[in-house]
């Protein structure tokens, strides 16, 4: 079990604890639970690398604590 952080730079800051072997779509699907956003509606990427939805955390080499990047398309 893992935990991500992720940061809206709009000042909203969002922990998921999640698996490394979940797809980044899973993970999308939490942050939506917990920002009350659609899921369809979040990008997930880390300085200019956007995530694809079909790809596990573990593919992209993410870790316990890191911090991503949110936006709202």
């Amino acid at each position: 079990m893992i935990e991500v952080v992720l940061n809206d730079r709009l000042g909203k800051k969002v922990r998921v604890k999640c698996n490394d072997d979940d797809t980044i779509g899973d993970l999308k699907k939490m942050v939506a639970a917990q920002t009350g956003t659609r899921a369809d509606k979040i990008r997930i990427q880390k300085w200019y690398t956007v995530y694809k939805d079909h790809i596990t955390l573990k593919d992209y080499e993410i870790h316990d604590g890191m911090g991503l990047e949110l936006y709202y398309n």
